[in-house]
């Protein structure tokens, strides 16, 4: 499915985002909770192998980051916002790697869908950067976005079907713990 496509299918005044931070369970368990997003689907992008698999990309060698992409309503909850809740979950100071996740498919990266994002996300960067959140560089990629892939079914809402997984247990769940403490204004209720 490609950017043309999805963008013809929102309605309602409805927007994308598109954000690799490490593995795709972590930032879509977070963002299934978030207040004003709608709809997150696991998937692909920044690739250059066509309709790649979870094997393919977690052997590092198709190009592709792990990705979630969010359908949200800018009315409840902005791009910028979107984005300060993933640079809370997230180290983008650790180049292709999240904790013991190493590879180019665990990049930290924003996919953007317009002008508007690339500026946003540039700035919000610089805002982080200037205020010292992380103590290194921040390394997250900013690219317009070419293709999304979706991950296979089973990758899909993984955290809510698989909630006693080891890899839930002790690297997802903490992600959403820090969001719920962090953002409780924009947990869904």
């Amino acid at each position: 499915m490609n950017e043309e496509t999805l963008q013809s299918s929102l309605h309602n005044g409805q927007e994308l985002a598109t954000l690799g931070g490490g593995c795709f369970w972590c930032l879509e368990a977070v963002y299934l909770e978030c207040q004003g997003v709608d709809k997150v689907v696991s998937g692909y992008c920044g690739g250059f192998v066509p309709n790649p698999t979870y094997y393919q990309v977690c052997e590092g060698t198709t190009g592709h980051a792990e990705v979630v992409q969010l359908t949200f309503n800018p009315q409840l909850i902005s791009f910028k916002e979107i984005l300060q809740v993933f640079f809370t979950i997230h180290d983008p100071t650790t180049l292709n790697r999240q904790g013991n996740d190493v590879g180019t498919q665990y990049r930290s990266a924003i996919f953007t869908h317009s002008e508007a994002q690339q500026r946003i996300a540039a700035e919000t960067i610089t805002e982080i950067a200037a205020a010292k959140i992380w103590d290194g560089k921040i390394v997250t990629e900013v690219t317009p976005l070419s293709v999304f892939y979706p991950a296979e079914d089973d990758h899909q809402e993984y955290f809510l079907n698989n909630p006693f997984q080891p890899y839930c247990q002790y690297i997802v769940a903490p992600k959403v713990i820090k969001f719920r403490k962090t953002f409780l204004d924009k947990v869904k209720r």
